[in-house]
């Protein structure tokens, strides 16, 4: 049985691919997108829906509620076990996502300290009183693999990151194991790039049309649910500058730029990831056939 990875930065392509790939090999999807295991986040997630599915089974989409925290050990566990029990069921399988972290945690072993309270409570008193930005530099200063892969915004994941690196006294990334120790060595992984300014137009399109099929109309029903209470959820890209437009604090037009503008830099730290991972084969610019065929190429 195959085991697949396709990564890349958002909008390269990576959901298309990996349905045509399944639907070649007989296998099924494992998500590895950390917001699109969240129900209701949808539009703004790019989470393609059940006929865009093309009857190839997905799995670990949908599966938590937008106030349960998402997390890399329990994303661990559980992808683990989903792939276990299809590969073990006869069945090839296609990663599909670009959460880093995640796809890392399903190949390598990741070995992170139980967290202190008090430690935990520390950095957060601190980061509560400098913010977000003096926060992050420290990171970078600590650990700069950890603070490419951990956008600023997202100050929970720096916290954990700081705790890390005070209770091991390593940095964040230590934990990060060399390649040669993946837990699927039989494990293909394919990375999709565009050249910067189509990746940065595309990414702008994108937005569009997210707001074109209601992106705030979605949000303003996720801020119902507890979306400006959730710890992970609201941190997805586009949700917060949405609840800040929504409340008022901006308007419409400056929400839809920010959006674009986190997007793009995600999208960089994103490249900056994966281009450290050697075991990637990259797939140049090209139509979906032209990606399939250099890729079951390499696989058969």
């Amino acid at each position: 049985m195959k085991l697949i990875v396709i990564c890349g930065a958002t909008a390269t392509g990576k959901s298309e691919l990996a349905i045509a790939v399944a639907k070649e090999i007989n296998a099924e999807v494992v998500n590895a997108d950390s917001m699109q295991v969240y129900k209701g986040m949808d539009i703004g997630t790019a989470k393609l829906s059940v006929p865009e599915r093309a009857g190839v089974a997905h799995h670990l989409i949908d599966v938590l509620d937008i106030k349960d925290e998402a997390n890399v050990s329990w994303y661990q566990e559980v992808a683990r076990n989903k792939i276990d029990q299809l590969l073990s069921s006869g069945k090839s399988v296609v990663v599909v996502g670009g959460t880093g972290l995640y796809i890392k945690a399903i190949l390598d072993d990741l070995n992170f300290p139980d967290t202190d309270p008090l430690v935990r409570d520390k950095i957060t008193a601190q980061a509560e009183k400098f913010g977000n930005e003096i926060m992050h530099e420290r990171l970078a200063k600590l650990d700069p693999a950890a603070a490419l892969a951990i956008p600023k915004e997202n100050i929970r994941r720096v916290i954990r990151a700081l705790e890390v690196i005070e209770l091991t006294g390593k940095p964040f990334t230590a934990n990060l194991p060399r390649q040669e120790s993946s837990k699927y060595p039989q494990a293909k992984q394919f990375g999709l790039v565009l050249d910067r300014a189509n990746l940065d137009e595309k990414i702008d399109t994108r937005v569009e049309d997210m707001w074109s099929k209601g992106f705030p109309r979605e949000v303003s029903l996720l801020m119902t649910q507890g979306l400006e209470q959730a710890t992970t959820a609201k941190k997805a890209l586009g949700y917060n500058q949405i609840i800040n437009y929504l409340n008022g604090e901006t308007d419409e037009a400056f929400a839809k730029d920010e959006t674009k503008r986190v997007t793009r830099a995600y999208a960089r730290r994103q490249e900056t990831w994966f281009s450290r991972d050697e075991r990637i084969q990259w797939l140049a610019p090209d139509s979906i056939s032209a990606r399939l065929e250099k890729l079951l190429a390499s696989i058969n």
